[in-house]
């Protein structure tokens, strides 16, 4: 007997609209306290009616989502500030589409 190998993982990824958003205000050359960068991200979120799960909710995964880019190095953290690097469009969707 063969053992068949199924392929079972999916691996078409959705894009992430909070690190989009996250990234594209970060993309401006400018430090940001937390505050006023989910204020920014939330107002373009809602614009594109890409909100969901409440304000609250919504601010706890782009604070989680900005910690992970801080641990990638794609944002540097000043005190309580945040301000992108220059390599912080490759957290973008946009980025990982374009290299396949």
């Amino acid at each position: 007997m063969s053992a068949s190998t199924k392929k079972t993982r999916f691996s078409r990824r959705l894009p992430d609209h909070v690190t989009d958003e996250l990234v594209n205000v970060l993309a401006e050359d400018r430090i940001f306290p937390f505050n006023e960068l989910f204020e920014k991200t939330f107002d373009k979120l809602k614009q594109r009616n890409a909100v969901s799960g409440g304000e609250e909710m919504l601010r706890l995964r782009a604070y989680e989502k900005l910690q992970n880019l801080v641990t990638r190095g794609l944002v540097e953290k000043v005190g309580k500030e945040y301000k992108g690097s220059k390599r912080v469009r490759e957290a973008h969707s946009e980025f990982g589409a374009s290299e396949e």
